[in-house]
């Protein structure tokens, strides 16, 4: 391929990058906010349970709930398009 030929290739090939980009960026917030929802308050039930001594339950609670949070934030996501 000339250098010549670089040029316009280059900059269309960086502008189908950003597109995609762009409409990538709500599914990866909401892959993050199910992550997060799920890390902090699967911590949050953890600490409770150090701190009450109940062993599992507030653990459980807390991914269960961390769950349905990031699958609602997903679903918002997925239906909004």
């Amino acid at each position: 391929m000339p250098d010549s030929d670089t040029g316009p290739f280059l900059a269309r090939s960086l502008r189908f990058l950003q597109e995609n980009l762009r409409s990538a960026g709500p599914a990866v917030a909401a892959g993050y906010t199910l992550m997060g929802a799920l890390a902090l308050l699967g911590g949050i039930g953890y600490a409770l349970d150090a701190w009450r001594g109940t062993s599992p339950w507030f653990l459980l609670a807390g991914l269960l709930l961390g769950i349905v949070v990031g699958f609602v934030e997903l679903a918002k996501v997925i239906f909004r398009k």
